[in-house]
């Protein structure tokens, strides 16, 4: 091949502009030609490395970790966030209705307080009008007796 050929095909394989067949060329020329110009002896050293390099094969096993786990450990992740999530909102509903349950029978009980004291009240009203109506017989049937006695002493002063 001409070496001005072969310039501008180094040319457009620097620029990756080469077709496979362009390439297999080059890899042709600077592998099997014994006269290679001084200019283009780093090339041969490329091509020749790539030869060399395309025979070597990775003989050891390659030991992969299977998905499988780690799919299985997210899946089970993901439950058990979304059981905690499901306790802690049941258990936060319970304490939130025991906490209305509590406001609750506080209301009842100051309201019971309440009619208890007004009660009381009503009571000690009872029991002053009750003294007051005793007293008040009593002085009725002090009059009762005056008035009979008042009675017979003018029957007593007419006959």
């Amino acid at each position: 091949m001409e070496l001005a050929n072969i310039e501008k095909l180094l040319e457009k394989y620097l620029n990756a502009e080469t077709t496979l067949q362009e390439e297999t060329a080059l890899r042709d020329y600077f592998t099997s030609t014994e006269v290679i110009p001084v200019h283009l002896e780093e090339y041969a050293m490329l091509f020749g490395y790539f030869k060399q390099s395309q025979n070597e094969t990775f003989t050891k096993t390659i030991k992969l970790k299977p998905e499988k786990q780690k799919r299985k450990n997210f899946k089970w992740l993901s439950v058990a966030a979304s059981f905690a999530l499901l306790i802690s909102v049941y258990m936060g509903y319970d304490i939130i209705e025991k906490r209305k349950t509590e406001m609750q029978i506080a209301e009842v009980k100051k309201a019971l307080k309440m009619v208890s004291y007004n009660l009381n009240k009503g009571n000690d009203a009872l029991y002053s009008v009750s003294s007051n109506y005793k007293k008040g017989t009593e002085a009725i049937a002090k009059l009762d007796t005056y008035d009979k006695a008042v009675k017979t002493a003018i029957k007593k002063l007419n006959n």
